[in-house]
């Protein structure tokens, strides 16, 4: 199909337009038409997204491209490879059980469906930006509807956390704009793909009295992980991400962790490997022990929390170390394992917050001390939660399991006293995320409120299904996404190693 990826990324946004000049007033005629117009779009654009796997050709580069001249110069190019392609369908799956799961909303609407509908074009338009202006436009235009998602539509707190999101992201990537701006001036290009294959220079130079080792690539490396770092989050600078998870809405929380965080991965695979490898190998090192000390020290902060929300937030940045830590590997594994895992962590990281969220909107508090016994009232919920809590944990037969296997595998080829440091975090995410597990859920039912609480309703065990059978079918069946991506991560681990200087390419064959 012709401009299939424009029609994907800008059918939500049409429909946003839609919404806000046509639908007018408040009554609740008019919430139902704003959630059923919002359903059945973000429906459709799942529909039309099927043909980019189906007609997807993984021994081949970038496919479905296309460009068109833009403003000033540039290019309005898009398409996806093996590396986006996934997360362009991960999008597109999650955003109807999104808004079906918002179903409950009843404070403007109308307003809710349109953020979401506006979110959804710009993070698919992230994944299929191949020009870097088209990038950063998609990149921190989506602050702005998840900003208002947590301050409108958030808890108490939630001016405070709305104002953390956006100032932590927003100048992270200020920087990222310099170093775009610097990378145009050297190239004389904003496309992608050929700056993929440019070289940027790498020899040592002094800057303000500092060598500066990697030379221009280090300085890009750097502006550039300003903003993925943020976004992904790394350690130290994941405290924003806590705080938007607890005051966001069920609906924005798990857009938040299942979609946004992963724009700082994909960033790292887009950019600083192919375009900055020499950096990227100099700074291996500090990559991989910000990983290892992400994992264990986000793990043991879950286990002090009394807060549900707090605890699984800290858990995806936990869960996030194992992707930097099998990205910075520059292995088959590691990068596999990598991708792999923010895709899994999609679906898994989402249904917790859905979790969350059922007995939420019963009992409107998220205090772990406020729960017990809820398997009592609640078997069907017992059930999903046990499942995606074991999934969480990385139970065999689960795509938890496969990811940070894979990514374990890849780091213990490089560092294995790193690998053993993160592979802790194994056993810390049992012991969080079972002791979450037994105190809602198992004990006596002496709580007074909730002796009438409800089981799950056949809406909220329908959106669960579909998240449920994707966990189980990559647990068991990998390669269905690995046979995608791993052509892909060939071709930028031998671009990486052969950017290389040769002592430093030949040490990394051997060790690879």
């Amino acid at each position: 199909m012709a401009h299939l990826l424009s029609i994907i990324t800008f059918l939500p946004l049409v429909a946003a337009a839609v919404l806000a000049l046509f639908l007018r007033g408040d009554s609740p005629a008019a919430q139902r038409n704003a959630k059923w117009l919002a359903l059945l779009v973000t429906l459709a654009t799942f529909v039309l997204s099927i043909p980019l796997l189906t007609e997807f050709d993984p021994a081949k580069g970038f496919q479905f491209v296309e460009e068109a001249e833009w403003i000033m110069g540039l290019r309005y190019k898009m398409g996806v490879d093996g590396i986006s392609v996934l997360f362009v369908l991960l999008t597109t799956f999650l955003m109807p059980l999104v808004i079906w799961s918002a179903w409950g909303a009843e404070k403007r609407v109308k307003e809710y469906m349109i953020a979401f509908l506006v979110l959804e074009g710009l993070m698919i338009g992230v994944f299929t930006a191949l020009d870097l202006m088209l990038f950063y436009l998609f990149f921190e235009a989506g602050l702005i509807p998840m900003f208002l998602i947590i301050g409108i539509w958030g808890g108490k707190d939630r001016i405070y956390a709305s104002f953390k999101f956006f100032l932590y992201t927003f100048l992270g990537s200020v920087l990222m704009l310099v170093a775009m701006i610097v990378m145009y001036r050297d190239a004389g290009t904003t496309d992608i793909p050929t700056l993929m294959t440019h070289t940027f220079a790498s020899e040592t130079i002094s800057l303000w009295g500092f060598r500066i080792v990697g030379g221009v690539q280090t300085l890009l490396w750097f502006a550039f992980f300003a903003s993925f770092a943020v976004k992904l989050p790394m350690w130290p600078v994941h405290t924003w991400l806590p705080d938007a998870h607890v005051q966001a809405p069920t609906a924005g929380s798990v857009v938040l962790a299942a979609i946004l965080l992963k724009m700082g991965g994909y960033g790292f695979l887009r950019f600083s490997l192919p375009m900055f490898p020499v950096a990227s190998d100099l700074l291996q090192p500090l990559m991989f022990w910000l990983s290892a000390i992400a994992v264990v020290y986000t793990s043991l902060v879950a286990l002090a929390q009394s807060d549900m929300k707090k605890l699984i937030a800290y858990s995806s940045v936990a869960h996030m170390g194992y992707v930097t830590l099998g990205i910075f590997s520059f292995n088959q594994q590691g990068l596999d394992g990598a991708i792999f895992q923010m895709l899994s962590h999609g679906f898994i990281s989402g249904a917790l917050f859905l979790c969350v969220g059922v007995i939420y909107d019963r009992m409107h508090t998220r205090e772990i001390d406020a729960y017990g016994g809820l398997v009592n009232r609640m078997p069907a919920y017992a059930l999903i939660f046990m499942f995606f809590t074991m999934a969480n944990v990385g139970l065999p037969g689960t795509s938890g399991f496969v990811g940070e296997f894979l990514t374990l595998m890849g780091a213990f080829q490089v560092d294995t006293w790193v690998a053993l440091v993160a592979t802790t975090g194994v056993i810390l995410s049992a012991a969080y995320a079972l002791w979450l597990y037994r105190r809602i859920t198992f004990g006596a039912l002496v709580k007074e409120g909730l002796k009438s609480i409800s089981d799950m309703t056949t809406r909220e065990k329908a959106i669960f299904a579909p998240l449920v059978a994707m966990t189980l079918l990559l647990g068991v069946y990998p390669s269905l996404v690995t046979d995608i991506t791993g052509p892909a991560v060939a071709q930028l681990n031998e671009h990486v190693k052969a950017a290389l200087p040769q002592t430093d390419a030949a040490a990394a064959t051997a060790t690879h």
